[in-house]
Formats: C-alpha cells, sequence, structure tokens
C-alpha cells in the first residue's frame, strides 16, 4: 500500500515548536521514559509537540490513502482544519490516544506490519480447538509480541485428545523475527495433537543475542532464552504419563499454555503482555487454579481470571474467593451479547461475541481487535466542549479500523464490526467539577453525538458503522501524562509519592538526580532503580478507601447506563468488614454490569511501593527540594513499558 503524505501546516506548528504542555506531576518523565521516539539523528528523543505532529499527521495520512485508494472525495483544506484542532486537543491534553499509538502511529511500522500494533486488545476462543488446535496461541503469541491485550477463553477443554508425538529427523531452524518465534510453536504444539512431527533438534543461532537492538518497535533483545524455556514449558504441560497414550485437553492445560506464552512475552523486558482467561461458573478446576502457589508464582500470574457468570445465579461460592484475593472476577456474556448501554433496551446486535479482553472493557468476538482512545472531561471548562473534543477521540479510533492487519480472519471480523471504545479517564474528578448529574447528563448527549459522528463519517467513508462505539478502559500510563485518575477509579489519597521505576542505563535517572527528586536502588528488581514524585491531586473529595463497595458498584452502573455501549472497567476495592456484601453486590448488579473485578485493600507492607499516601506538610517538604523540572535530550526511551497501558489491569502496580 502506497500511503498519501500530509503535513500540518507549518505556520501553524511554529506556535508549539519548543514549548511544553500542562504536564501532570509525573507527566513529562512519564512521556520521556515511555513514549518519546528517538529522533531521526539519534541524539534525542521527540518533545510532546513532535509526537502531536507524528500522531495527527499519520491519522490524516490513513484517512487521505483510503479516501484516494476508493476514489472517495478528499479536501486537503477540510483535512487540515480538522487536523489542527485534532492537534490542539491533544496537546492541551483533552484527548490521547493509546499508548501505542502515541509510540506507532505516524511511523512505517504500519505500513510494514499493518494495522494490529495500533489496537490495544483483542480476543481469542478456544471453542475450535479440535478444528484449529495451534490458532488460539498462535494468535496470542502474535499480538502480545505486538503489544496487544488479549483474553481467552477454556471452552475447548475435552475436545481433542492429546497424544504422544512423533519425531523425525528434521534440525528445525528458527528464523530472527516474530513470525519466526510463532511458527515455531505452532509446530511444537500441533506434534501433541498428531499433525506435526516434532523435529529432531531446534537451532537458535538465528536469533540476535540478549542486548542487540530491535528494528521498528525499538529497545533490545531478549535472546533466544525465553523462546527455549517456552519450548521446554509447552513440552511439561502437554507430555502425558508413561502409561497414558493419549487424553482430553484439559482447562489446567489451556490456561497453562496461554501463562507460558505471556511470561516468554515479558521475560525479555521489552514488551509487556495483559492476558485474561475466562471459564464456566461450575469449573471447579479453573476456579482453583490460584490456589497452586507454586504454579501461580512460576506463570499462572500471567493471566487475570474470571468466569462467565449467568444472570440469576447464586454467588456464594465465589463470593469467599473475591474476598480473599479478589479473583475471580465477573463478566455477564448474555448482558454483553443482548445489550449496548445497559439503560437501553437489549438489540442483540452483538449476538456473536463471546469474551472481551484483558481488562474487559471491550465485548469482543473470537479474533477481534479493537482500538481504544481516552478524553478527559476535567479538562474542559464545561461538558459541551468536551464533546467537541469527542470529534478528534472518535475519528481517530475509526481512523485505525481502516487498516488492515496482517491476519486474514481478525481482518474479516474486525473490519465488520469496526468496533471502537472512545474511553474517558478522570471520570471521579469530572463528577467532582460539573456535579454527578449535568457529567451523567453530558456522558449521555456524548454518546448520542458520537452516534451521529458514526453515521456522517462511516458514510463518508464508505465504510460500516461501528457496532459499538463508546467504553470506560482503567487507562495506564496514558492518563499519568496529564495527571488524570486512572478511568473510573478514585485517587490514592490527596497528597502522595509516586514511585516510578526506570533502568539503571536509562539517561533520565541521572536527570531525576539533578532535577533533586529521591532516587534509591529497587528493592525487588536488579538494575533498576526508583524514582520518587510528590503528587497533589486535583479536584480532590475522597480517595480510594473513603468510598464503600456500594458507591462503585453504583458509579460503575451509571456508567453502564449513561455512556459504555462496550462495557466500564472497574476494580471495585473493598475494606475487610465489607466482604460480606460482595455477594449482594453481585446479586444487585447483575442486571445493570457487563463486567466488574474485586481487590480487597490491604496492608501490603510493601516498600517502594507505586503510591504512598503522605500529609500535606510532607508533600510541601519534599516538593520544595525539587529544584527544577526533569530535563532530558538525551535518548532516553525505555522501551520495557511503551505497551503499559495495554497491560495496565496486569502490572499496574509495576509502572
Amino acid at each position: 500500500m502506497q500511503y498519501s503524505n500530509f503535513i500540518l501546516d507549518p505556520t501553524f506548528m511554529a506556535r508549539f515548536i519548543g514549548l511544553q504542555p500542562d504536564w501532570g506531576p509525573i507527566g513529562y518523565f512519564t512521556f520521556k521514559r515511555t513514549y518519546a521516539r528517538p529522533l531521526s539523528d539519534g541524539t534525542a528523543t521527540e518533545e510532546f509537540w513532535q509526537t502531536c505532529k507524528r500522531v495527527v499527521e499519520g491519522v490524516y495520512q490513513l484517512q487521505k490513502t483510503h479516501c484516494k485508494e476508493h476514489m472517495l472525495p478528499w479536501s486537503d483544506s477540510k483535512a487540515q482544519r480538522s487536523a489542527q484542532e485534532m492537534f490542539e486537543r491533544m496537546w492541551d491534553f483533552k484527548w490521547l490516544p493509546p499508548g501505542r499509538g502515541l509510540w506507532v502511529m505516524g511511523t512505517s511500522v504500519i505500513e510494514n506490519k499493518g494495522g494490529a500494533a495500533l489496537n490495544n486488545c483483542a480476543f481469542v476462543s478456544t471453542e475450535d480447538l479440535a478444528q484449529d488446535f495451534s490458532g488460539p496461541f498462535e494468535f496470542l503469541m502474535d499480538m502480545s509480541m505486538l503489544g496487544v491485550g488479549v483474553g481467552a477463553d477454556t471452552l475447548g477443554a475435552g475436545s481433542i485428545n492429546i497424544i504422544r508425538p512423533k519425531t523425525n529427523l528434521e534440525v528445525l531452524i528458527v528464523p530472527d523475527s516474530r513470525e519466526g518465534w510463532v511458527a515455531l510453536i505452532k509446530r511444537i504444539l500441533l506434534a501433541y495433537v498428531g499433525k506435526k512431527h516434532l523435529p529432531m533438534d531446534i537451532d537458535y543461532s538465528l536469533l540476535r543475542p540478549k542486548g542487540a537492538p530491535l528494528k521498528g518497535f525499538g529497545g533490545h533483545s531478549s535472546g533466544p532464552e525465553p523462546l527455549k524455556e517456552l519450548v521446554s514449558s509447552i513440552q511439561r504441560v502437554l507430555t502425558l504419563p508413561e502409561d497414558v497414550d493419549k487424553a482430553p485437553i484439559t482447562t489446567t492445560q489451556i490456561v497453562d499454555l496461554f501463562n507460558y506464552i505471556g511470561k516468554c512475552v515479558v521475560a525479555g523486558g521489552i514488551r509487556r503482555t495483559a492476558e485474561i482467561m475466562f471459564g464456566e461458573p461450575g469449573d471447579k478446576e479453573f476456579i482453583e487454579l490460584k490456589q497452586d502457589e507454586e504454579a501461580l508464582y512460576d506463570r499462572r500470574w500471567a493471566s487475570n481470571n474470571s468466569i462467565k457468570a449467568k444472570v440469576g445465579q447464586s454467588y456464594s461460592g465465589i463470593a469467599p474467593l473475591i474476598a480473599a484475593n479478589g479473583e475471580p472476577g465477573v463478566i455477564w456474556l448474555e448482558n454483553m451479547q443482548e445489550y449496548s448501554r445497559m439503560g437501553d433496551s437489549p438489540d442483540f446486535k452483538d449476538y456473536r461475541v463471546m469474551g472481551s479482553n484483558p481488562c474487559s472493557e471491550q465485548s469482543l468476538e473470537s479474533y477481534e481487535l479493537c482500538c481504544l482512545v481516552e478524553t478527559f472531561p476535567a479538562k474542559h471548562n464545561s461538558m459541551d466542549d468536551w464533546r467537541r473534543t469527542l470529534k478528534c477521540a472518535y475519528l481517530y479510533a475509526k481512523t485505525v479500523t481502516l487498516v488492515p492487519t496482517h491476519i486474514a480472519r481478525t481482518n474479516a471480523v474486525t473490519l465488520r464490526n469496526r468496533r471502537i471504545g472512545c474511553s474517558q479517564s478522570g471520570i471521579i474528578q469530572a463528577m467532582e467539577k460539573f456535579g454527578r448529574h449535568q457529567y451523567l447528563q453530558g456522558c449521555n448527549l456524548g454518546y448520542d453525538y458520537v452516534q451521529r459522528l458514526d453515521t456522517q463519517y462511516a458514510d463518508w467513508l464508505c465504510v460500516p458503522k461501528s457496532i459499538k462505539t463508546t467504553s470506560v478502559k482503567p487507562s495506564g500510563t496514558v492518563s499519568l501524562l496529564c495527571g488524570a485518575t486512572p478511568g473510573i477509579h478514585y485517587p490514592h489519597s490527596k497528597y502522595y509519592i509516586r514511585n516510578v521505576r526506570v533502568d539503571d542505563t536509562s539517561p533520565l535517572l541521572e536527570a531525576a538526580k539533578n532535577a533533586g527528586h529521591p532516587v534509591e536502588p529497587c528493592k525487588y528488581a536488579p538494575n533498576t532503580w526508583v524514582v520518587s514524585f510528590p503528587v497533589k491531586e486535583r479536584d480532590f473529595r475522597l480517595s480510594k478507601d473513603d468510598v464503600s463497595i456500594w458507591q462503585q458498584f453504583v458509579n460503575a452502573a451509571d456508567l453502564q447506563t449513561y455512556w459504555a455501549d462496550n462495557q466500564v472497567s472497574i476494580t471495585v476495592t473493598f475494606r475487610s468488614e465489607e466482604a460480606r456484601d460482595i455477594e449482594a453486590c453481585l446479586e444487585h448488579f447483575q442486571t445493570k454490569l457487563k463486567s466488574v473485578s474485586l481487590l480487597p485493600i490491604s496492608d501490603h507492607k510493601y516498600e517502594q511501593a507505586p503510591y504512598i499516601k503522605i500529609s500535606g506538610k510532607e508533600y510541601l517538604q519534599m516538593k520544595g527540594k525539587i529544584h527544577s523540572e526533569v530535563s532530558i535530550t538525551a535518548n532516553a526511551h525505555d522501551t520495557e513499558d511503551q505497551f503499559c497501558d495495554g497491560a495496565s489491569c496486569l502490572i499496574s502496580e509495576m509502572v
């Protein structure tokens, strides 16, 4: 595909060159660590105006390419006006693309690898394991290595027999590419169902050594060791006892295969991955998986686990498990299939949905991808102005659906559904700023506006309307850029220390020291340091410790009613004395929500915790010792967290 060129007017851009936006308390540091791409001369990384320029120009290049390829109307002058508004509102932190959009949009990665890297999340079902045994596991590994979080289910349990694999004399040479890694896993898996032979030996010599640079996505290679370990782990999972010739694949084997693949991708420290596994409510084997501590610390940490609950079922069996450690989470698949917004009548247009992404804000079909984009209502002076921003966010997400991926069956569902997720962060801040009633009324009007936009732009682009359009994602590092509270969640406290981890080779480490921030070696991870930032929350009234389990459920239900036609991602925190209310909350809200997860508030005694509550006096004392902003001109990008927003529900505590 030959991409059309689009450039923001240099006169317009001259207003921003050399300036900085209104960063959140740790926004600039986070941006430089996570999203600023190296400049072409290699001497520095992008400043925010350069990232905004790259992202916005990338969006309009994709639109222009689509229109030119399909001989549709295109106006450069109209696009220029629209692009400038998108840039200004991104600069003002009224909206932001997802983390992968900040990193990839407008780069050659899209031309070379397709649109998968622009999408946040995916889901794949194991229902058809008997016909395509390796497919779901290939999809997981492929998407995870592109930074896409993946959800999956255990429907394939019992559907196909695992056998003793046969071996031939081949020496299999693994190519040094993502595709080569995926092909190796496919070969090993198919051998255990009799569709391939195991090679006599595997030659990893073509794989670049640990620490070698990675082109395209940036960062450094993890070397061959994580892949070697994954092959050994797959064989351990699937090897039968000596006295057994064949046996149906189990729930445990399916989950462990997914978890080992996730562990492999994370092991290199280059990209994070997020996984969620969905099991049936009556599957005791699934529900008890994380009670095995040895397996939990080895690989089962790699996924959140949720059950597909039935409306009207009893929750007495899972409530004590949730009270103990927060799992399993709950999704109501029938609500996902029957409803858009839960406040509207059932429309059944998503009847093909089979699960969701790892943070459960997107209803998804098998092999479907989805792009999420964040808006920040509290960064606006009025809800009317926020609705104007929704146009920018909508256009970004809809444009991503124009770019096919490298997977045919993913294109078949993604391009048909055109599903997007216009999300919000800083929701609690917005409720405090505008008042609850005005805010929710604004959400309702905003939703209607997005539907009108979808009709207008689907007609112009000659593509289907999006099957669903709105969500509430939990956010990750993206919300840190502007200082918004993540998604629908309450702030930690009014004053707190935000600890951020950086690699000991990062130029940001010395810059933080020079700026006067407390810096000390991490007590849990080698070659890692902890930089501390004092934070004062904006528009603060209540912290997560001040609100009840019931209030948090109500907030989620309201957003599922007035805003999200996909889903609201929420982790409801609860105090020990509120554990008795879990069963009642699930019973009451099962007709008002599509998903929920819970987490007990506990005194973890964790040193160097990501959030540490402090007093106003301590905040001022700490702030007074910081004598300058963190300024960095060297190549400071730390790729280990480049796609953190997709993995926030898995590793959010270790930002």
